[in-house]
């Protein structure tokens, strides 16, 4: 069995992937007569095509089990898709940089703390969403077009990996 360490989600770390969607750091300034701080452009919105358009939705998730074995990814060719926990729960994520087929020696895993998220570049591949609590809601900033946009590798038994998780389940 080859088990899949878990990392402390960073900007650095996770820079091939995509970017971290957090405050901690982050540039800011004052708006609304200052009362608000405005944390801008924390990620771009990636679109392959002129008519594509980027959009808003709300995902809805559980906790599957762990340990869980890791036998596929997914990747969204024609867009980014981002990830914002809305009721700052922590989350899994599993990506491999872009390819044409994931290396199953190139994954890696972090956690998420709930206060941040995670903008998938276009063409990374990821596992599907990984909540740690059941009724746990996403924010979805992703791709509308024409054209297929979600492709799907499954690994040979031999390139599964394990991703424990158990420690980070709140029961």
């Amino acid at each position: 069995m080859k088990l899949l360490k878990v990392e402390p989600l960073t900007k650095e770390a996770f820079a091939a992937f995509g970017q971290v969607i957090e405050t901690e750091s982050s540039n800011h300034f004052s708006i609304n007569n200052g009362s608000t701080e405005r944390y801008h452009r924390l990620a771009d919105v990636e679109l392959a095509q002129a008519d594509d358009k980027a959009i808003i939705s709300i995902f809805r998730a559980n906790r599957l089990e762990y340990p869980l074995d890791i036998k596929m990814l997914e990747r969204h060719p024609q867009g980014s898709q981002a990830f914002i926990p809305m009721q700052r729960q922590r989350f899994l994520i599993v990506v491999a940089p872009p390819a044409g087929t994931p290396s199953a020696d190139e994954i890696r895993a972090f956690i998420s703390d709930g206060h941040q998220g995670v903008n998938y570049g276009m063409g990374v591949w990821h596992h599907p969403i990984l909540a740690l609590e059941n009724d746990s809601d996403y924010l979805i900033v992703d791709r509308a077009g024409e054209g297929p946009n979600c492709d799907e590798h499954f690994f040979a038994d031999d390139e599964v990996f394990t991703l424990d998780g158990r420690e980070f389940l709140n029961n």
